[in-house]
């Protein structure tokens, strides 16, 4: 099966392409034109007058989509190729594009506030624009809790060579990361990426090789990642201090639509359930002959020996475990498959991690990560096409409905993780077998449960010590290794002072505390996949409506509708919880005669 993707059935010709060209110049023309629209355009008095706002908006869907297909192909090129700098200058170019056309949806956002709320009821309620009503209501709303629509346009300019500008030069630093390895009797050079894939390699001697190298390598640039989380935070505080924010958390929360009821509720379960995580982590310290596992043993395998999964073998079984729950699921799979949506090639020169991004304008996706043949990137495929699949069911929709926040999106593709591995843990025939895929599926419950809740923490406090003024490296070293052992419960002999560096999650510019909705996401799925057991093929409709209903409702209105359940009370969060405690439970019952 082929390894790499087919990029050429959007644009032809790669960062060269001369249709992309072409279609970024007509994405400017009609940006323009929509800036020029916004501009001329008056509060609206009577009913008929609002229906003449309905071709803006029906410019501003077009440009959504768009503007989305342009950013996802530009960063596709980048993540497949980091020394591409043609790509890295499309990606400015995107940038600046995307910031004129935030710059206008401000500026019509502040329009649509201004109208008389009877008025603005009533156009709503018209066939035409009722599926709208939920994203431009809530456009609306957000437009009162920001600055004037000239200082947040002022504030979009600014940030394409300063915000984003300095997310943009993370991306450098990473493509310039190195880390020598030798193996087979010959010295190679690692790409961020793919000495990630040997930190959680089944001999111990490697890991502690490839993570003293790693954390060498990062600390050697850890002064230019200390001035670009510096300031990338800086920005964002600045900002806040503005638009009169006090609290770090509410940008973060507002996109994700969900409320600090529901955050505490979900980290008082996280936090309850850590001390049996510890447990888990003491046993499967033992079982590897250590007293207490180090950072780079938590992912460590059980098995001696690495057991390689093919790619087409890896594919294969994750359409046939996503038909046993839904056929639609499946069929969507086997066809990424087939028309080569998918990057998995192990080679150099690619960025760290995965993703999956939608081009909303050809209703495609793409799936980008390194394929090495280990379970956990089986469990990221999947990952990833559940992704896929969530941003299939939206194309059915509006594009301004399409726009769904990180949390649930964390939702669909941690669903599609737990359909795989739940299956492979209930088909291994062997007991030593069966044993290894049920650590790997608790080894997600520690990244969850306490990974992610060592960023979120130490993110946290970043923010609040950032306030007083710029970081040192060492100093922000300090925060996140004590943001590890507080998450970890002191479980660990060993700490990622550098974690903070080599994580791109921290960079990001889209979305502010790439975190906790990782957590939410893995918890609210594992709610939903107890329900799916409980109902079977019946539930996979009702799956679908709830992740189309993703754009258009908060989290607590969503779980509501679709699930009759209260997010902001830990009862279901609990739930959720349970599912992991039985899995350790079970690990525990079957390791206690191994130690």
């Amino acid at each position: 099966m082929r390894q790499t993707w087919d990029l050429d059935t959007i644009f032809p010709g790669g960062s060269a392409s001369s249709e992309f060209e072409a279609f970024i110049q007509g994405l400017e023309q009609d940006i323009k034109l929509l800036q020029e629209q916004v501009k001329s355009a008056s509060i609206p008095q009577t009913l008929e007058e609002a229906a003449g706002l309905e071709g803006i908006v029906e410019l501003l869907e077009q440009c959504t989509a768009k503007g989305s297909e342009a950013r996802s192909f530009v960063s596709c090129l980048s993540a497949q190729d980091q020394s591409d700098k043609k790509a890295n200058q499309l990606s400015g170019r995107i940038t600046g594009l995307l910031a004129s056309f935030q710059s206008a949806a401000v500026q019509f956002s502040t329009l649509l506030r201004d109208i008389d709320d009877t008025l603005f009821h009533d156009w709503m309620a018209k066939d035409n624009m009722a599926p709208l009503s939920f994203t431009l209501s809530e456009s609306r709303s957000r437009a009162r809790e920001k600055m004037s629509p000239e200082l947040e346009s002022l504030a979009l300019s600014l940030s394409v060579d300063g915000y984003h500008g300095w997310g943009d030069f993370y991306n450098t630093i990473v493509s310039h990361i190195q880390i020598p390895f030798e193996e087979n009797g010959e010295l190679r050079k690692l790409s961020a990426g793919q000495a990630a894939n040997k930190l959680s390699h089944p001999d111990k001697e490697v890991r502690r090789e490839v993570f003293q190298k790693w954390e060498e390598a990062w600390s050697a640039s850890e002064d230019y990642c200390a001035d670009t989380l510096n300031h990338l935070s800086g920005f964002r505080l600045k900002l806040y201090e503005a638009r009169g924010w006090d609290q770090v958390l509410k940008e973060p929360l507002a996109v994700n639509r969900m409320s600090q009821e529901t955050l505490d509720a979900m980290w008082s379960v996280v936090q309850s359930t850590k001390p049996l995580l510890v447990e888990f982590l003491n046993r499967k310290a033992q079982l590897l002959g250590m007293d207490q596992l180090s950072w780079e043993d938590v992912d460590a395998p059980l098995q001696t020996s690495e057991v390689k999964i093919s790619y087409d073998d890896a594919a294969e079984s994750i359409v046939r475990q996503f038909r046993a729950f839904s056929p639609r699921m499946a069929d969507f799979a086997q066809m990424a498959f087939d028309k080569n949506w998918i990057e998995v090639e192990d080679r150099p020169g690619k960025r760290p991690g995965g993703f999956c991004t939608s081009l909303k304008n050809s209703n495609q996706t793409r799936i980008f990560m390194t394929y090495s043949g280990t379970a956990s990137n089986v469990s990221t495929l999947a990952h990833e096409l559940g992704h896929a699949y969530h941003q299939h069911l939206m194309t059915e929709l509006p594009v301004l409905n399409q726009s769904y926040a990180m949390n649930v999106a964390e939702t669909a593709s941690t669903f599609a993780e737990m359909i795989v591995s739940d299956a492979q843990v209930k088909g291994a025939q062997q007991e030593e077998e069966r044993l290894a895929l049920l650590e790997e599926k608790i080894n997600r419950s520690v990244a969850f449960f306490m990974n992610i809740h060592a960023r979120f923490l130490f993110e946290t406090t970043f923010y609040e010590q950032r306030k007083q003024g710029i970081l040192t490296a060492s100093e922000i070293s300090n925060l996140m290794e004590q943001a590890q052992k507080e998450a970890y419960l002191n479980a660990l002999s060993g700490y990622h002072p550098h974690f903070w560096a080599s994580k791109l999650h921290f960079y990001i510019t889209g979305v502010p505390f790439y975190n906790f909705p990782y957590t939410f996401g893995y918890m609210f799925s594992a709610g939903l996949y107890a329900l799916a057991l409980e109902q079977g093929e019946a539930f996979a409709e009702r799956y679908d409506a709830l992740l189309q209903d993703t754009g258009i409702l908060p989290v607590e209105e969503l779980a509501q509708k679709h699930l009759g359940v209260d997010l902001t009370r830990p009862d279901f969060w609990q739930k959720a919880a349970s599912s992991c405690e039985q899995d350790i439970r079970q690990f525990l019952q079957m390791t206690q005669n191994m130690v």
